[in-house]
């Protein structure tokens, strides 16, 4: 049975992985153990650890924060990973990154984007993961770094939900609350459960750079309209409540949608955004 370390433990996408897979044998380390903010304390609690693969989601990906506190950002989300690639180094251990879409804010053309298309972040999160990226490429031979879009779910069973699009919609329509939502952006959107189902054969992929992706056409706001029709909100309450932000990146419109057809040759399956949104919303009995 392999042993897998698994960082941010508590996370949503770490927290499916391990319900979907109780096959493994886990080590789960949360904040509790070692604060990620304080890189000598990751240190400290890798040094003794064994395991055979480790899968790092544990991150600060709030992009206000680490905008305005970027010293703070660097500790938890490039010194900490440092810290991780160390004990990956030490136990011959497969390193599984979480990447993101947001390496991409700042390009100028437009995705799709392949995993091969240069990285251009302009925020502190962004250019944090870009950083990580080269530095376990530099060190390692056997890694995945699985790129991922805003990933979606609703909370179950003492599984807590990342904020995500759904969660934003209902929450708005439950509260009518008139809620802005961006027009000048897309990117993909995609059910969580797409990797933690899948997670054991994602284990397996060949050393190398993944988009782990839902395909999707639709602007944000153009999502959160789609959303509220499913789950079949009229439409002079939509028109109330989900409403158009046209201030946002209306500087430069953000196309950062990642292709998954890398990992999709592999046998990795994910669906389109509208599958996912009747998916989720079928399987937590909103539909």
């Amino acid at each position: 049975m392999k042993t897998i370390l698994v960082t941010g433990a508590n996370g949503y996408l770490a927290s499916l992985c391990m319900k979907e897979h109780p096959e493994f044998n886990y080590i789960k380390m949360t904040r509790k153990n070692a604060d990620l903010s304080n890189p000598d304390a990751v240190e400290a609690y890798l040094s003794d650890l064994k395991f055979d693969i480790c899968f790092h989601t544990a991150a600060n990906a709030t992009t206000a924060l680490c905008e305005q506190n970027p010293e703070l950002a660097h500790k938890i989300n490039v010194e900490s990973t440092q810290k991780v690639i160390d004990a990956c180094k030490r136990n011959n251990a497969r390193l599984i990154f979480s990447g993101t879409e947001q390496s991409f804010n700042g390009k100028e053309n437009r995705g799709p984007f392949k995993e091969e298309e240069p990285l251009n972040a302009v925020t502190v999160y962004g250019q944090n993961k870009l950083e990580c990226e080269q530095l376990i490429q530099d060190q390692l031979e056997d890694y995945l770094i699985l790129r991922y879009s805003w990933q979606m779910g609703l909370s179950s069973d003492g599984i807590k939900a990342s904020p995500n699009i759904i969660q934003n919609v209902m929450k708005a329509l439950i509260t009518n609350t008139p809620t802005l939502f961006a027009v000048n952006e897309k990117r993909c959107m995609t059910y969580a459960k797409h990797i933690a189902s899948q997670f054991d054969r994602i284990l397996k992929l060949p050393s190398g750079i993944y988009h782990c992706a839902s395909t999707n056409e639709y602007t944000t706001y153009q999502a959160a309209r789609y959303i509220a029709k499913t789950l079949n909100v009229s439409d002079e309450v939509i028109d109330r409540i989900i409403l158009p932000n046209n201030d946002r990146y209306s500087d430069r419109f953000r196309d950062y949608r990642l292709d998954n057809s890398k990992i999709q040759s592999y046998g990795i399956q994910f669906s389109t955004f509208e599958e996912d949104v009747k998916m989720i919303l079928k399987e937590y009995g909103w539909a």
